[in-house]
């Protein structure tokens, strides 16, 4: 673990010593970049390997191979002028065949990403370091992304870019809910840095027995991203996680026509944590049918969500508090939700989840497309024992869903979960923020004798202070 981890906490540090890098945000997205090209060429070599026909999207000379790999290589300003005038200008422009989707990814990554290195010999530095890791080998490639996962939490914890981080614990429980079957499609249209999409493939891996199954998992696992990096990095993760062609599109979903989206690109699963508390983007509201026009974020997406379910197909998303209530545009999108999904569990979560980043209440919202609602469990997750809050340091772990797991297939009542039918939610003008009916309220009781001496010591401590002020 430590030889990875270490080589890329010395490229950090080798980053800390150029002009050009200022801020975490660019050390990442500098080595996003480089990761990439490098686990690019690794692939490529083995690709070349199996298939002597096999030619590579990215041009010769502009191969990590051909003008990094080695340690004795271009250094210095020949260097910079090279990454700045001809890497990044031909992979910007690169000139693809119709179906070349890598070829479009890799314009994509690098139409949006930038070079901020200014000292050519700190970059050699930072590539000979890169060049220790050989993504093909298979105990490096697990490591790796342990380490690539850190990268991202580490990312995570910046405000400006705090939205596309979901804590892996609850990646994971909401795809083990969804329970997703290879051949299913699976969609996550914001995907961040696609932490859904590989707890999604790790997940199907169990059930991969051949090379068709193969060929299956790498075809049915999608993505929308419109943000550059983390959309470059969602690429890279599906990458290390032997996704040959990620297919993750660099747009914004809702930036779709609602009504063009027909039976064909419809999917079985979503699994997503969509953008909340955000304005969507110029006019992309008049995408969406006149009753569900609004600029907030969240409630498009769960429109979004709807029309690109097949009849059947199921969800597990993250709401925050704010969707499940609210007059409007808000009640009418949940009264399209409960009409044309059964929407069977909703799981409360403690306000700290998405700390430091988001202190909002959020949902775990769990339904399937083409039944209507007829009733809706609650379940309230709990703070571990002694817990006040979770933080960096103690982040939700996926232990702690072992509970709900156990009651999802045999459900009762009790302290922590309740029941409520869809005549009551109508009753509610379809307002789902219902507060846990079984929670036992401890009782406080007063003790008034002690209240009024502790009153006239405070009384008395005041009169004091106030003539020693006045003396």
């Amino acid at each position: 673990m430590s030889n990875i981890g270490g080589v890329i906490k010395s490229i950090r540090d080798i980053f800390r010593k150029d002009p050009g890098l200022s801020g975490d945000a660019q050390r990442i997205e500098q080595l996003g970049w480089m990761i990439f090209l490098k686990l690019f060429d690794d692939k490529d070599k083995e690709k070349e390997i199996l298939n002597p026909k096999y030619k590579s999207p990215i041009p010769t000379e502009l191969q990590w191979r051909n003008w990094a790999e080695n340690d004795e290589g271009i250094t210095g300003d020949e260097l910079i002028t090279f990454v700045n005038n001809k890497l990044f200008t031909q992979l910007k422009n690169l000139t693809i065949g119709l179906d070349d989707k890598l070829g479009v990814i890799i314009r994509n990554i690098f139409d949006g990403t930038n070079n901020y290195m200014k000292s050519g010999t700190t970059f050699r530095q930072a590539i000979n370091k890169l060049n220790e890791i050989d993504f093909n080998s298979s105990k490096e490639h697990h490591i790796f992304n342990a380490i690539y996962e850190d990268i991202l939490q580490g990312l995570a914890t910046k405000k400006d870019t705090g939205e596309f981080y979901t804590p892996r614990a609850v990646t994971q429980f909401i795809v083990d809910m969804v329970n997703p079957k290879l051949g299913e499609k699976i969609s996550d249209p914001a995907c961040g840095t696609a932490g859904f999409l590989v707890c999604a493939i790790e997940h199907l891996r169990k059930q991969v027995k051949n090379i068709s199954d193969r060929k299956t998992l790498q075809e049915t696992i999608t993505g929308t991203e419109l943000k550059p990096l983390p959309f470059m990095l969602s690429v890279v993760n599906l990458i290390t996680h032997d996704i040959e062609v990620p297919q993750i599109v660099n747009t914004d979903a809702l930036s779709r026509e609602y009504t063009s989206i027909k039976q064909a690109d419809r999917v079985d699963i979503i699994v997503a944590n969509p953008p909340f508390g955000g304005v969507v983007g110029d006019g992309m509201e008049t995408n969406f049918p006149l009753n569900y026009r609004t600029k907030e974020s969240a409630d498009l997406f769960l429109i979004l969500f709807i029309q690109m379910l097949k009849d059947g197909g199921r969800a597990g998303i993250v709401l925050p508090d704010g969707s499940l209530t609210g007059d409007g545009v808000k009640q009418r999108v949940r009264q399209k939700l409960l009409e044309d999904c059964n929407v069977h569990t909703i799981v409360r979560l403690p306000q700290s989840v998405f700390a430091p980043y988001a202190t909002v209440n959020t949902n775990l919202i769990f339904f399937e497309k083409g039944k209507p609602t007829k009733e809706i469990w609650y379940y309230e997750h709990t703070l571990p024992e002694g817990a006040k809050a979770y933080n960096k340091t103690k982040p939700i772990r996926i232990e702690e869903f072992d509970t709900i797991k156990n009651w999802w297939e045999n459900r009762a009542e009790s302290e922590v979960c309740w029941k409520v039918s869809i005549d009551t939610i109508i009753d509610r003008n379809y307002d789902l923020d219902i507060k846990n009916p079984n929670k036992k309220v401890e009782e406080v009781v007063y003790d008034k004798k002690k209240i009024i001496s502790d009153l006239k010591l405070s009384f008395s401590k005041c009169q004091n202070l106030l003539e020693e002020l006045n003396a």
